[in-house]
């Protein structure tokens, strides 16, 4: 038998949890269906848990500092207390009961299981057939993205779940990728004696940021003690019980390590979806969707799976415009002109909107502006670890900054004042005559804007 319903919402990660609450807020009756964990990767094996792990790692660094500005201090890593924290604060020993009870506070029925479309507005979850009079919103999101190395496969490499969710700090760690997820953990486990080697087959890390930011990243790394390889690739993966070996192209000298953290990026999988069951490719990378967030007649997609970046702050933006859209309020179309990203590094490293390559491929007239965050007078004043930047990058034919990279000790924050600049397209004149406030990191904004050239 059909079961009936308004909306049926796919995937309950932070997107896909919001919309189905909003949805039934609202009056509608609701299923939400989720394979796994309410909330999604974000609060038990992304966002939360890797920040309390990245400011435990910090927290050393910075007792590491005291002797240049304070006096004395000795600080002695203990992995057991940060991974309980992990456990107790961050994702209750991974149990997603207060979730499942917020959402049928607000009226929405679980089904847990993973489902798949069936044909306009109707889902399937195991033996269970679900119609969606309103329609289905697809928030499915993403997993690991696995490279095709011989002999990785077989071997019990690790993903970000495993590294986030160990016990115990390894002796030794590979890192395959040199990304956001690969860098932050590399630096976090490396400040707890780990001795790790980073691989990127790039010829820098951060290959989506600006060269700028690649090259801090590195330098951070390597203070760290981390081992940063690029350009190298692993052409086969071997595990002999007790350690990895990878060995590398142009027969450079293998590397062995007690584990294998893979870090190489994050994939969708739309055919197990059955997506073409609503005349969608199922081998296509990501959904298509209007400025509504509408992927069909009667089907949203939001999140990942819409290939707009696997950020749970995306995920909540267009959950949020698919939500007006279900309950027909009028609101304007997604604009991800100003996308924001951080990469959680210390130093952290914030960006927004295009870089500096992206807008002259776009054929742009270009002007940027680079100062030192050091230059500021909260630079100066924070002494060591006060490594970072300011990089603006202006349309100089209209005037406005269309991308900007904030990094230092607090790169994600000054990037707030930044992304208003790019989503408002601030001229840049305009905030040349701004007051800055005095003394703060984010001065260096001032500086880098009478450095457009």
């Amino acid at each position: 038998m059909t079961e009936q319903a308004d909306v049926v919402v796919l995937g309950l990660g932070p997107g896909g949890e919001f919309a189905a609450g909003a949805l039934a807020e609202a009056g509608l009756d609701v299923v939400g269906v989720e394979a796994e964990l309410v909330g999604g990767e974000c609060p038990y094996w992304g966002c939360i848990p890797s920040k309390m792990m990245i400011r435990a790692g910090n927290v050393l660094a910075e007792a590491g500092r005291v002797p240049d500005l304070a006096g004395e201090a000795k600080a002695v890593p203990d992995w057991s207390r940060v991974a309980e924290r992990v456990r107790r604060e961050a994702t209750g020993g991974w149990d997603d009961q207060l979730a499942a009870d917020r959402l049928a506070a607000k009226g929405v029925r679980l089904v847990r299981g993973k489902g798949r479309l069936a044909g306009p507005g109707r889902v399937i979850v195991g033996d269970r057939t679900f119609r969606a009079g309103r329609g289905v919103v697809v928030a499915t999101g993403s997993g690991p993205r696995i490279p095709p190395v011989p002999g990785l496969a077989e071997t019990p490499y690790w993903t970000n779940r495993d590294a986030i969710a160990t016990e115990e700090m390894p002796a030794s760690m590979l890192v395959l990728g040199g990304g956001a997820i690969g860098v932050e953990l590399a630096q976090v486990f490396a400040r707890f004696g780990c001795a790790v080697t980073v691989l990127e087959g790039g010829d820098r890390l951060l290959a989506q940021e600006e060269p700028e930011a690649g090259e801090l990243a590195a330098k951070a790394l390597r203070a760290d003690g981390v081992s940063v390889r690029t350009g190298a690739r692993a052409v086969q993966i071997e595990h002999d019980g007790a350690a990895f070996e990878a060995l590398l192209e142009g027969g450079l000298e293998p590397l062995r390590a007690e584990r294998l953290l893979v870090a190489t990026g994050r994939r969708t999988d739309l055919g197990a979806l059955a997506v073409d069951t609503v005349g969608l490719d199922p081998t296509a990378p990501a959904v298509h969707t209007d400025g509504q967030m509408r992927a069909g007649e009667g089907l949203w997609a939001i999140g990942d799976i819409t290939g707009r970046g696997a950020f749970t702050h995306v995920s909540m933006y267009e959950a949020r415009i698919a939500v007006r859209d279900i309950l027909g309020q009028p609101g304007p179309d997604a604009d991800y002109r100003a996308l924001p990203r951080v990469t959680f590094t210390d130093p952290e490293i914030g960006a927004v909107g295009l870089t500096e390559q992206q807008a002259r491929d776009r054929g742009m007239r270009v002007r940027t502006g680079l100062v030192p965050i050091a230059s500021s007078s909260r630079g100066l004043v924070h002494g060591p670890g006060n490594e970072g930047f300011v990089k603006l990058v202006e349309d100089a034919g209209r005037g406005v900054l269309v991308g900007a990279t904030s990094a230092g000790p607090t790169g994600g924050e000054v990037l707030y004042g930044l992304n208003v600049a790019v989503h408002t397209e601030t001229p840049t004149d305009r905030l040349k005559h701004m007051i800055y406030t005095y003394p703060t990191f984010h001065r260096a904004v001032e500086a880098a804007l009478d450095d457009l050239h």
